[in-house]
């Protein structure tokens, strides 16, 4: 029996990741049927969905989905991929659920904490669900690690030193992602994947010390239940190792675990298709499993910066960037 072919729609359609989300509504089968952006620079559209309809005003695509709601069951849209910045993540979910429809989210699914609760009663309320997209957990290397921790019954803390380092251009600075309260800093923009695998991994983290926060870079350390970890995120392109730029690269991933090196770039590049699959297949991961991580990356944000290096990620010392006091996040 050929499967349903289900309808989505998409905010954020001019964004960076929209791409992947496109290809994976086509992979999976499925129609994208409408999507929305303030900026129209999305011929992308065409590579898969070229009748798709478009708007540049959310209103007008929160009407159009209403109004598929209440015409025939197969014009009825049961999915929303929310591509838009960090700071709207929240609001284009509750579109999503309010026009009936499931809604799949970038990370973070929200920069303040508290609104998932919000969330989570507006899935009961709807009876939909809201997914985050946390693509390394499918990662077939991170998989088969996981695994081997949870064979080890007892074994002493793992040593994790991780290091992400991107360069972004002086544009990031003033577009949203340069905006601490558009975004939430480093540790949400491009932490909070690494946030999450490290709880996926290891547990929970019982305690947190910051070392570095600044505008485009952070590190610390945590204590977590099967690991110690020491951590460095960075957008400045003076952070980058010096092979790496002789390579004529502009990013570094790292993860060692106990000195040894862990594979797992690829993760960043070809996995939202695999994301789509488990969704549709009912496995996708929730608001519950989203959760640690916005906690951790909160509080991370919210906590005095450590004076004292002794514990530190190698990198903080070779930094010379001028440490900063930690910024808060405002509630909204």
């Amino acid at each position: 029996m050929k499967a349903q072919i289900m309808n989505f729609g998409l905010i954020g359609a001019a964004g960076y990741i929209a791409p992947k989300h496109i290809k994976a509504i086509h992979e999976t089968g499925n129609s994208l049927v409408a999507a929305a952006d303030p900026h129209d620079c999305v011929g992308r559209l065409d590579s898969f969905f070229p009748e798709a309809r478009f708007f540049t005003e959310i209103e007008r695509f929160d009407r159009y989905l209403e109004k598929r709601r209440r015409g025939p069951e197969e014009e009825q849209v049961q999915y929303v991929s929310v591509c838009s910045p960090n700071y709207l993540h929240d609001a284009h979910v509750r579109l999503a659920l309010r026009v009936k429809a499931h809604a799949i989210c970038e990370k973070p699914l929200v920069i303040s904490p508290w609104n998932l609760d919000a969330l989570e009663e507006l899935e009961a309320e709807h009876g939909r669900k809201v997914f985050s997209v946390l693509q390394l957990r499918l990662l077939p290397s991170l998989l088969k690690l996981r695994e081997d921790l949870q064979a080890q019954v007892a074994r002493e803390r793992a040593d994790i030193c991780l290091t992400y380092i991107t360069r972004r251009g002086c544009w990031y600075d003033s577009s949203w992602k340069g905006a601490f309260e558009k975004s939430g800093g480093v540790a949400l923009n491009i932490g909070i994947h690494f946030f999450d695998l490290l709880h996926w991994l290891f547990g929970e983290a019982e305690s947190s010390k910051v070392h570095l926060n600044a505008p485009r870079k952070m590190a610390g350390v945590l204590e977590m239940n099967r690991a110690r970890v020491r951590w460095f995120l960075s957008t400045d392109a003076d952070d980058l190792p010096e092979d790496v730029v002789k390579q004529g690269g502009y990013a570094h991933r790292s993860m060692t675990f106990d000195g040894q090196e862990i594979e797992f770039s690829g993760g960043f590049t070809d996995l939202h298709t695999r994301v789509y699959e488990e969704i549709l297949a009912g496995r996708g991961t929730g608001i519950t499993e989203a959760r640690p991580s916005i906690d951790l990356a909160h509080s991370i944000n919210n906590s005095e910066v450590e004076h004292s290096l002794r514990d530190a990620h190698p990198f903080v010392s070779k930094t010379s960037s001028v440490k900063l006091p930690a910024m808060k996040i405002h509630a909204a």
